[in-house]
């Protein structure tokens, strides 16, 4: 059974939680992508634990391994090798269903920055060959902060592969169901995105709470057709001693999810700050229905 063909009958599908905030648990950094060279059995130990813990879907350590990402953060590691080896890695953990992880390029688009729209495409279609020759199930944008990259994210995705695409969009506010930091609502990522051919729809990270996408969900369940899928942080970032932390505990966070699929949200996970630990919280919630 392919991707796709899964989530239409299988209520939730189950995908994993951090893996950045996980990596730096073990005192690796944060940008995790190049621990799949450096400290691979920590990585693939962080797979395996969500696995165990009950997701049904891995997302490959690759967030920000696009070529311009890489470049302008001089981030000094082969952009083939280092998305090969998360991908490897990922389907070493035992997980039914992997998706190659793809992030913003940390740029603006002219007039607002240095790059054109037909670089950044062409940035995210060498990722998104890669992943797809490595063997992934799907692809999903995360973490998409401006529409328009996510579009050129997704135009890249589908020209190089007849994959699914997950895209997924972080939320600044709860204004007008929801909206991104440069002030697109959901319901409207939502509409282009399924327009350009994506098959999910979703949000994860930002600065709301499990229960606050929970309403921005029931909201947008009404405006689109695509699934959804709701991969919140374990709370509200919190700074303590110049440190970010989540301090929702697994409990709380599974109830917040839970109610994220009650307004609609067919696929459910976790993000920043999220362990094995909450999905575990979630997947035996939801055994318990």
């Amino acid at each position: 059974m392919d991707f796709l063909s899964f989530i239409k009958t299988k209520q939730p599908v189950i995908f994993d939680g951090g893996m950045g905030t996980q990596l730096a648990r073990y005192g690796l950094e944060l940008s995790g992508g190049v621990n799949n060279l450096i400290h691979p059995e920590t990585v693939l130990k962080v797979h395996q634990d969500y696995v165990s813990s009950g997701a049904d879907v891995i997302t490959a350590n690759t967030f920000t391994m696009n070529p311009i990402y890489l470049k302008t953060h001089n981030v000094q590691v082969d952009m083939a090798e280092v998305n090969q080896a998360g991908v490897q890695l990922a389907k070493r953990s035992g997980a039914r269903f992997i998706l190659g992880d793809m992030g913003p390029t940390g740029q603006l688009m002219v007039p607002f920055g240095p790059y054109t729209e037909e670089e950044i495409i062409t940035g995210y279609q060498a990722q998104g060959r890669v992943l797809a020759e490595a063997g992934v199930d799907g692809f999903i944008i995360e973490t998409m902060m401006d529409l328009k990259e996510a579009l050129c994210a997704l135009k890249a995705c589908k020209e190089v592969s007849r994959l699914p695409v997950v895209v997924s969009f972080t939320l600044s506010s709860k204004d007008s169901g929801g909206r991104t930091m440069m002030g697109q609502t959901l319901a409207e990522c939502a509409a282009a995105v399924e327009q350009a051919g994506g098959d999910v729809i979703g949000t994860n990270c930002g600065d709301l709470d499990p229960e606050e996408i929970a309403d921005i969900i029931a909201e947008l369940r009404e405006k689109t057709t695509l699934p959804i899928l709701a991969m919140p942080n374990a709370g509200k970032p919190k700074l303590v001693k110049g440190e970010t932390i989540y301090d929702m505990t697994p409990e709380v966070f599974a109830q917040g999810v839970l109610k994220c699929f009650q307004e609609g949200a067919s696929l459910v996970g976790g993000c920043c700050g999220t362990t094995p630990e909450h999905i575990k919280a979630l997947t035996e919630l939801f055994a318990t229905r």
